[in-house]
């Protein structure tokens, strides 16, 4: 993966992320518009054949977009550490449950 940032202000960034779906950033953009500091967050992906997207983030001024983004990154950490645990005791407990 690689980011490229295209453009960036007071409250608006743009960049282009390479050899990245769908799946990394619906996340991020589901994440960054739970923030109230966050007006809009979207991306485009031109062509699916390029592998590349174009991630866009407009905030409020009460945060700056790359705040937003850093905050959003590692709220999703903290999720998908969380859903390691959970799954990890779900597979012990089927284990104990249906011994081989």
């Amino acid at each position: 993966m690689k980011v490229i940032l295209v453009k960036k202000t007071e409250n608006e960034l743009r960049f282009e992320v390479q050899d990245e779906t769908h799946t990394l950033l619906n996340l991020l953009q589901k994440t960054l518009l739970k923030n109230s500091a966050v007006e809009l967050a979207g991306y485009t992906i031109p062509h699916r054949l390029v592998g590349s997207a174009v991630f866009y983030v407009k905030t409020n001024g009460e945060e700056k977009p790359v705040q937003s983004i850093l905050k959003a990154s590692k709220e999703i950490m903290a999720e998908a550490e969380e859903f390691r645990k959970v799954f990890e005791n779900a597979v012990k407990e089927y284990e104990k449950s249906h011994p081989t």
